[in-house]
C-alpha cells in the first residue's frame, strides 16, 4: 500500500521541529525535514514567546514537505501548555503571549486568593497549584492593566493561536485548556463559577473541541509563501504531554509514565479525574487526555535543572556536552545529597548550580562543589522523587503497575534512567524518544482511520520503534537509606 504522510509541528520551550510521519500500515517512520530553536525574548523586563518566528518556522516545515514531495495529507500541532495570546475584535493579538517562566505571576496565588480558596479552585478544575497556570496569569492581566484586558475578545493556547495563523478559524482544544485551570474536570467544560469570581470576561473562551477536530487547508496567502499543498490542519492532543502519553508503547491499563524532558510529567491514565483531599495534599494535577482519558499526574522539576545549570557554567566559560556532565557524575560518591527538584528558588532562570549549594546549605547537608557533584545531586534527586510520586500514584490510585515507561528526550540520558529503576525498585521501559511528535502523528492516524482507538495506536508505537530496558539493583538498602534522608528534606 501507499505510504501515507502527516507533518507533526512539535514546539518545546527551548526548540521546535517538523517531523514528517510515514505509516506503511504496520509501522510508522519518521524524517525530521526542519528544526529550530525556540528562544524567548526579554523586554522591558518582560519575558516573551516570540511567536512570529516560530510561525515562520512553522511555514518552512511546510513549504519542506512541498519541496520533497512528500505530500502530507494532514498538520498537527503541539506545544507547552498554560500560555497563551489575547485577540481582539479584529482578531489582531494584542502582544506577544508572555513565558510561563516570567516574573509577573509571582505573589498571585495569595491575590487570587481574594476571590476563591486554592482548595475551592482545585475541587472544580483539579489541577495542580502552580502561579503560571493560565487563570492565574489572566488574573494577573486583569489586576495589573484591566484595560487592556477590556480590548480582548478572544485567549487562545499557543498551538490553538497558530492553528489560527494557518487557518484563520479559532477553536480551543480540550487538551491544552486543560492544564490552565480553566476547565471543570468532572464537566470538561469551562469552570465559569472560577472565572466569574476572578471577573475574566465569558467572551474570552470559545468552544471546545476535542482531539482529531479538522479546521480545515491552509489560508491562501500561507499557501502563497509555503507552496501548494491539501493538507488538512488537526487538532491533535495539542498539549505536549497528552501526545506524548498517546506514545507510551504499552497494552496494559495499569500504567506509570514518565515524560521526560525539560519538566518531568510523572502519572498514570484514569478514565475520570480524582479529585480529593488525598490528591490535594499530593499535589497532584487531573490533565486531559486524548480518547476521553485523564492523565493524573505531578508536575516535576525535570532536566530544566541540568539545562539551566549547563548554561550557568557556559557563562562562566566552561563548555560541557550532556555526555561530559554524565561522567562527571558517575565519578562522584553517591548519596552526597540531595534537593527537592521543585523547590521555588530553581523556577527561575540563573546560576542552578550556586541555588543548589545555598540550598544543601540550609538543610545542613554537605555541599557539592564540583561540576559533578551537582549534576549527581539533580540526577539522584530527581530519581527519589520518581520513587515518591510512584508511591504516592499508587497509594492514591491502587495502581499495579508494574513497569515505569519514560517516553521523550529525557531517554537518551540512561544514567537517569537506570537511576530511577534503582530508586523505584521498577524495570524502566526507555522510548520512544520522540514521543510527542510520534503522539501527535498517531492522533492523526486515529482520526484519519489508519488506528482503530488509542490501544491500536500504542500497539503500532511499539511495532515502530525501539526502546531500552533497565533492571533495577538488587542491592536495596543504599537507595531506601537515601529515600528516607530525602524524604526527610521534603
Amino acid at each position: 500500500m501507499a505510504e501515507k504522510k502527516m507533518l507533526a509541528i512539535d514546539l518545546g520551550a527551548s526548540s521546535g521541529r517538523g517531523i514528517v510521519g510515514s505509516f506503511d500500515g504496520e509501522k510508522l517512520s519518521l524524517k525530521e525535514n526542519h528544526r529550530f530553536s525556540n528562544d524567548p525574548v526579554i523586554v522591558n523586563g518582560r519575558m516573551h514567546w516570540d511567536i512570529l518566528r516560530i510561525f515562520h518556522e512553522i511555514k518552512q516545515s511546510i513549504t519542506k514537505t512541498v519541496l520533497e514531495k512528500d505530500d502530507v495529507r494532514s498538520i498537527g500541532i503541539d506545544t507547552w501548555g498554560v500560555d497563551y495570546a489575547l485577540l481582539d475584535k479584529h482578531g489582531r493579538m494584542l502582544s506577544n503571549p508572555v513565558h510561563y517562566r516570567d516574573t509577573r505571576t509571582d505573589g498571585v496565588v495569595p491575590y487570587i486568593g481574594r476571590f476563591f480558596s486554592q482548595s475551592e479552585l482545585y475541587g472544580v478544575t483539579g489541577i495542580q497549584c502552580m502561579n503560571f497556570n493560565t487563570i492565574f496569569q489572566l488574573a494577573t492581566e486583569l489586576r495589573d492593566d484591566p484595560t487592556g484586558l477590556e480590548r480582548a475578545e478572544r485567549m487562545l493556547n499557543i498551538p490553538d493561536l497558530l492553528n489560527y495563523f494557518l487557518t484563520g478559524k479559532m477553536a480551543n482544544e480540550y487538551t491544552i485548556l486543560s492544564t490552565g485551570a480553566l476547565l471543570d474536570a468532572k464537566e470538561r467544560t469551562y469552570a465559569y463559577s472560577m472565572i466569574d469570581k476572578v471577573g475574566l470576561p465569558r467572551r474570552l473562551f470559545g468552544d471546545i473541541v476535542q482531539p482529531g477536530h479538522c479546521l480545515g487547508g491552509l489560508l491562501p496567502q500561507v499557501l502563497e509563501e509555503t507552496g501548494k499543498t491539501d493538507a488538512k490542519v488537526l487538532n491533535v492532543a495539542s498539549h505536549d504531554t497528552a501526545s506524548a502519553v498517546i506514545a507510551v508503547p504499552t497494552q496494559e491499563d495499569d500504567f506509570l509514565f514518565i515524560s521526560s524532558g525539560t519538566w518531568s510529567l510523572m502519572g498514570t491514565e484514569l478514565r475520570a479525574p480524582m479529585i480529593n483531599e488525598a490528591t490535594a495534599k499530593y499535589d497532584f494535577t487531573n490533565e486531559g487526555g486524548a480518547c476521553g482519558t485523564i492523565r493524573f499526574l505531578k508536575n516535576i522539576m525535570g532536566l530544566w535543572l541540568i539545562q539551566e545549570s549547563r548554561r550557568q557554567w557556559r557563562r562562566e566559560g566552561s563548555e560541557y556536552s550532556f555526555a561530559q556532565l554524565e561522567a562527571l557524575a558517575k565519578e562522584c560518591k553517591p548519596f552526597k545529597c540531595f534537593i527537592n527538584p521543585d523547590d521555588a528558588s530553581f523556577a527561575t532562570p540563573g546560576n542552578l548550580p550556586e541555588r543548589i549549594r545555598e540550598y544543601c546549605r540550609r538543610t545542613g547537608q554537605q555541599v557539592p562543589e564540583s561540576v559533578g557533584e551537582v549534576v549527581r545531586c539533580i540526577y539522584e534527586s530527581l530519581a527519589l522523587k520518581y520513587r515518591y510520586t510512584a508511591e504516592s500514584i499508587n497509594t492514591l490510585t491502587g495502581l499495579n503497575a508494574r513497569v515505569i515507561y519514560v517516553v521523550g528526550g529525557g531517554t537518551k540520558d540512561g544514567f537517569l534512567s537506570q537511576m530511577t529503576a534503582d530508586a523505584t525498585g521498577m524495570p524502566v521501559s526507555a522510548g520512544p524518544e520522540e514521543a510527542t511528535a510520534i503522539g501527535n502523528l498517531m492522533m492523526q492516524m486515529m482520526t484519519a482511520g489508519d488506528a482503530k482507538d488509542l490501544k491500536d495506536a500504542r500497539r503500532i508505537v511499539a511495532a515502530s520503534f525501539d526502546r531500552k530496558h533497565y533492571d533495577p539493583t538488587t542491592d536495596r538498602a543504599p537507595w531506601d537509606e537515601a529515600f528516607a534522608r530525602f524524604c526527610a528534606l521534603n
